[in-house]
């Protein structure tokens, strides 16, 4: 991948910046300065250009809660333009062979082969557990979607977890065929063993895959106290 520079030694620079925030998700100009060791006046002009190119796009950030004063940094996000310059090269064939099947089974034909290609991310998931059996179940899940190409991290929420994928290496594919995030939405909620909810993907035009993981109410024992007669 290679953006167009106006400086020499530019796009090598401007590639670190559209890869940050490609594994990372959408980030301010003082978070990439600080996490690229550039300084903010640079971060500056290299997002000016990749938002002329169209590879990124500046967002409002969600605030939760009261606003404090002052409106906050904007977030710097990768746009389709963007996705496309990474790891997309097979997306034309992946889309073809699926039409095939789609004409050729149905759409039962390619959720089963959907849920099959979970089986390699299943894998993933119970030898991290097996090494680490103490990690949190949703942190392995978030370590095997990232060997996978997910760059995936759990946060918390108020209601629970979200587990966010930065990226998403099937996301055109999954656009056409939402099979693809049905079967990795039913392994969530096989592996962590409660209904999970999808908020936003990719392949839908959102700048992170974000699932809901709710926190599992605890059960009230209530203890019975015997009366002295």
């Amino acid at each position: 991948m290679e953006f167009e520079s106006n400086a020499p030694g530019d796009a090598p620079t401007r590639e670190r910046v559209a890869r940050s925030i490609l594994e990372l998700g959408p980030s301010t100009a003082a978070v990439l300065a600080e996490r690229l060791d550039l300084t903010p006046a640079a971060v500056r002009r290299h997002l000016d250009h990749l938002t002329d190119e169209g590879v990124v796009e500046p967002r409002e950030p969600r605030v939760y809660g009261a606003r404090g004063r002052g409106r906050p940094a904007k977030l710097f996000a990768l746009t389709e333009v963007g996705r496309d310059r990474f790891d997309q090269q097979y997306d034309d064939l992946a889309v073809q062979a699926l039409r095939f099947l789609s004409e050729t089974g149905g759409d039962d034909a390619v959720l089963a082969f959907a849920r099959r290609r979970i089986e390699t991310l299943e894998s993933r998931y119970d030898e991290i557990l097996a090494a680490r059996p103490d990690v949190e179940p949703a942190v392995a899940l978030a370590e095997a979607l990232t060997q996978s190409g997910y760059a995936a991290s759990v946060r918390e929420s108020p209601v629970g977890q979200q587990l966010c994928q930065q990226h998403c290496p099937v996301s055109h594919v999954a656009h056409e065929f939402p099979q693809l995030c049905e079967a990795e939405t039913e392994f969530f909620s096989k592996v962590l063993g409660r209904h999970v909810q999808r908020l936003a993907t990719i392949a839908h035009g959102d700048g992170v895959c974000t699932t809901c993981i709710p926190e599992v109410p605890r059960t009230r024992t209530s203890t019975v106290s015997a009366t002295r007669g």
